[in-house]
Order: structure tokens, then sequence, then C-alpha cells
């Protein structure tokens, strides 16, 4: 009698070929893969990869658990499906977080990360259990949806076309992924795994990001990172690669150059 292993489902991912290093791109709470599409356009010769995290949008099947070490997990394991071996992890907000974990086990073939408005290493005082209570009922309705995307996460009027898809993208979850991030994932400190990263770092920071500060990533990121670079992007809020992607694509060129 053979025993077989049965390969966990992976979470949906997109993968466009093109020049390396690949740019491996990480959403956030309430996003999707196509969160970065406003960017990867930008970018047509880049070989790009992004992914729907488990519990979210296209991998919203998939169980449980949602936790942040599970999304690293799966990020690893969507590289190696893909067959990465040169790669740069971009992650934004909670997506930001995971890239610090996924980094922190320096797998080989990764060369930089870009956290852009990311969860910091060590959270910040702000994240009080009264906080984080009304941020897991953000998504509960259209209504509040809508006003977390206009009165939050945003400091620029977006789009129509991209505040639906914001709109859509933040209801279609699994309803345990939706609460994870905001009663737990936001409140650990993950910082002494930040330490352990050993490449190259950018950290990216919108201006008037309400969600994560530009002092909060200088104070509670930027010192876990060994001589990470820092850059704000002006007049933008949280969502910045909808808000300023050509912004936002001129720092990741900078810092991971098309070979």
């Amino acid at each position: 009698m053979t025993n077989t292993t049965q390969q966990p489902l992976l979470p949906t991912y997109d993968h466009r070929a093109g020049a390396g290093p690949t740019l491996v791109f990480l959403h956030y709470w309430g996003g999707s893969g196509r969160t970065w599409d406003l960017v990867v356009d930008r970018l047509p010769s880049r070989d790009v990869l992004t992914v729907d995290f488990r519990g979210w949008s296209r991998s919203s099947g998939l169980p449980g658990p949602y936790t942040l070490r599970q999304l690293a997990d799966d990020t690893l394991a969507v590289i190696a499906d893909a067959g990465l071996t040169d790669y740069v992890l971009v992650g934004h907000s909670m997506g930001g977080k995971v890239a610090q974990l996924v980094a922190s086990t320096r797998p080989a073939g990764l060369r930089g990360i870009v956290l852009v408005g990311s969860g910091p290493a060590k959270p910040s005082e702000g994240i009080t259990a009264e906080y984080r209570e009304g941020l897991s009922h953000a998504y509960d309705s259209d209504e509040s949806v809508a006003g977390a995307r206009d009165h939050v996460l945003t400091a620029t009027e977006l789009p129509e076309s991209i505040k639906s898809r914001v709109a859509t993208d933040s209801r279609a979850s699994a309803g345990a992924a939706r609460t994870e991030w905001p009663l737990r994932g936001i409140a650990e400190d993950i910082s002494r795994h930040t330490l352990m990263i050993g490449v190259p770092a950018l950290v990216v920071a919108g201006e008037n990001d309400q969600v994560e500060p530009v002092g909060v990533l200088r104070d509670n990121l930027v010192p876990y990172l060994s001589g990470a670079g820092f850059m704000v992007i002006p007049n933008t809020g949280h969502l910045i690669p909808l808000e300023a992607p050509a912004d936002l694509v001129d720092a990741i060129t900078l810092f991971a150059p098309e070979a």
C-alpha cells in the first residue's frame, strides 16, 4: 500500500514572463493581485508575479489558517511553483509584513524587498484592542467599505472604475481571512524576524497615509532593516499602488533595475 501526500492547494497567481529579476507583488488587506494592475501595466517588459492571498478574491475558497505565517509559506510555495530563481518582493501594507517574514527565512534567489506603506515590524502604540475591533468591521458592508476607501485608505480621488474594483475586492474574502489581519496580524510583533533579513530593502511611505503614517514607518520599520532606503511619495494616502502608480514604478525600477 502506497501513501500519497496531496499537494496543498496553492493560492491563485499570475506570472507574466519578461526580464528579471522577477517582481513578486503581495497585496494589502482587502486587495487582490489586481491591486497592482496600474503598476504592472507600467512595467511592460518585466517578469512579474501577482498573487491573490489565501482567503482573498480568487483564493477565497482556500481553507485557513489565514495567519501571516501561512501567507508567507504560501508565498514561498508560489515562488517555487513558478520556478523563480531571481526575484524581488514588493509588499503593500499586510503584504509588506508578509514580505518581511518571507525575507527573514533568507530564501535562495531573493535579491531585495520593497515595502510599500507596509505593516511595520513593531506595531505602533495606536494599534489598541479598540482600534483592532473597529477595524475588523471596516469591510462588513458596501457602505463601510466605501467609507474606509474614501476617508481612510486614500488621500486622493480615484477614478470610478478603480473605486469600484477596490469595493469588490474588499468584500471578496472568506470571513475568517477578513478578520485575521485586524484582530491578530496587525498587532503581531515580527521585529526579531525583520532583523534577520539579509537583502537590500526600500521602504516607501505615502505622505498623507493615515493607516501606516510616515513617522510609524520611520520609527517602527526602518530601524529593523539594515541600511534600508526610505522615501516618501508626496500627497498620496495608503493605497499607493492605486494612487501613485507611476511614482511607485520609478522607485521600484531604481531599486531593482531590469537586468
